[in-house]
């Protein structure tokens, strides 16, 4: 087999319904729409975790959040864990990962970790099998890469971004804009200093060092657009709030909102209460019971500009691509690591709740053109724990017996013939001493999650979802007795192919 150069295109926190290729009519995405046109575009793309780190650990090692140990957001990867960057450049290619990488936490004043010292000690040499390897958060404070670049360059837009963490070390719940929804900012920082244009940038530098035969995997790694809702302001009259419909999963009555809640298990209700907060990354002081329609129209917004910003952004790094000669040998796959509710149910954020606004991926391989393969979509469930081996099968290597995935597949029969029947996504949390444990499988159009003991759920409870009849997941049907034999199939295929945990949990670091 040809080997292959590799595009690893990441955003963070992406809905699968922001790209016009699936459907989304708010963010203008043409050059991923266009990847999708030439290539294959999957359906029912899952993370197995729906947080940023354990969902990280996942793409580059090729397991479930139960194996590689990241459980939650703050546990940081293990040294010693495998990396399919180290396979490809074991293999002879050369590795880069641009942007944010997020397998350890960013709150880390010590440097105990290896990403935050690589920046802060100007660091060289391999990490996680990446030769090049320059990161990126959200805004402009800590000891990464942007951030030291920005404090170097233009110290002036330091203080432009929102502060994610408020005067107590909390998660901000303060708001802005125009309708004061939490996380929302109005950033003055110019546009080619914001981190989307530095990632592009700092690829394209990278890209253009590399010799004309050399084979190459890099990953590009976008922060948004994930919270804070902080764009450049130059940009937000791109998308005005006031023309953006309401999401489909947005419940406007809020009497009918809540006995939608109260049918699912207590977690979800408490939360929306405000006497719960399960996700190190949801604002303590925030209440989502009061978030407005005009707020999730203006989140929506802020983040349809980010979107933009980011398509527009690839399509610079793949002129840069075309411009050396390489567009032909190039296989580019778009994903993100989980989701976002962005006003269903009327909440915002993440947390234990497996429902499709945090578990439908937008999913784009785009094999190369020199590869003969043709457009197609397919609607058979996969997993980012497939990434790895097929970043593996691109680049004519034999898979490693440690991945748990497959490589992905490239049309309804190739998954059908390899058995894509069902993708599995976990979720632990143990959070000021409340713990919400989750397990589901996605499988023949339905969701099925149960929930272990914690949090007063006492191992019976779960949720039961048809996407046929219910795509929204406004009707838990977990206590349907018509569907008992069901559910009990689903849940013995879900324990027949549920990795082992690793216990005890290993203890959070640090909050983000």
């Amino acid at each position: 087999m040809t080997r292959r150069k590799i595009l690893f295109v990441t955003t963070d926190q992406q809905r699968y319904d922001t790209l016009g290729c699936n459907g989304g009519n708010v963010a203008r995405t043409p050059v991923v729409d266009g990847l999708a046109a030439q290539g294959v575009r999957y359906e029912r793309a899952h993370p197995q975790s729906v947080v940023c780190m354990p969902s990280r650990s996942t793409i580059i090692t090729g397991q479930h959040p139960s194996t590689h140990g990241v459980w939650m957001n703050g546990v940081a990867l293990p040294t010693d864990a495998p990396s399919v960057a180290t396979v490809l450049h074991d293999h002879g290619y050369r590795t880069a990962l641009i942007g944010k990488p997020h397998f350890e936490p960013f709150l880390d004043p010590f440097a105990r970790f290896a990403e935050n010292r690589f920046a802060r000690e100007g660091l060289t040499g391999l990490h996680r099998g990446f030769e090049h390897f320059e990161s990126a958060t959200h805004g402009a404070l800590g000891p990464l890469h942007y951030a030291r670049w920005l404090a170097a360059n233009h110290p002036e837009a330091v203080a432009m971004f929102y502060p994610v963490l408020d005067m107590t070390l909390e998660v901000n719940a303060a708001g802005g804009g125009e309708t004061g929804a939490p996380q929302v900012h109005d950033n003055a920082i110019p546009r080619e200093w914001y981190h989307t244009d530095w990632v592009a940038d700092r690829t394209i530098s990278w890209l253009d060092s590399l010799g004309a035969d050399d084979d190459w995997f890099c990953w590009m790694s976008f922060p948004d657009p994930h919270h804070p809702w902080d764009p450049p302001a130059s940009e937000i009259g791109r998308v005005d709030w006031r023309d953006v419909p309401l999401p489909a999963g947005y419940i406007d009555d809020p009497a009918r909102r809540e006995a939608i809640l109260d049918a699912k298990p207590r977690h979800w209700r408490a939360w929306y209460d405000g006497r719960l907060v399960s996700n190190y990354e949801a604002p303590m002081a925030w209440i989502p019971a009061t978030l407005t329609s005009n707020q999730v129209r203006e989140v929506n917004a802020r983040n349809a500009v980010e979107c933009e910003l980011i398509d527009e952004a690839i399509g610079r790094v793949l002129a840069a691509i075309a411009l050396r000669g390489w567009s032909d040998d190039v296989d580019v796959i778009f994903t993100t690591d989980h989701g976002e509710l962005q006003g269903d149910f009327g909440l915002l954020f993440k947390g234990p709740y497996h429902v499709d606004g945090l578990m439908r991926l937008p999913l784009v391989w785009r094999p190369a053109p020199s590869s003969g393969g043709g457009p197609a979509t397919v609607t058979r469930p996969v997993g980012l724990v497939d990434l790895a081996p097929t970043f593996c099968k691109i680049a004519g290597v034999t898979a490693p017996d440690w991945m748990e995935g497959r490589s992905l597949p490239t049309d309804d029969a190739d998954a059908d013939r390899r058995g894509f029947e069902r993708v599995l996504t976990e979720w632990d949390s143990e959070l000021f001493g409340v713990g919400v444990h989750l397990r589901t499988i996605t499988r023949d159009g339905w969701v099925c999650t149960t929930y272990q003991p914690g949090y007063s759920h006492d191992g019976t409870e779960g949720e039961l979802y048809n996407l046929a009849d219910d795509p929204l997941q406004l009707h838990n049907r977990w206590s349907d007795p018509s569907l008992t034999t069901l559910r009990g199939n689903l849940l013995a295929d879900l324990w027949d192919h549920q990795p082992q945990m690793h216990a005890p949990l290993r203890r959070v670091e640090a909050p983000v």
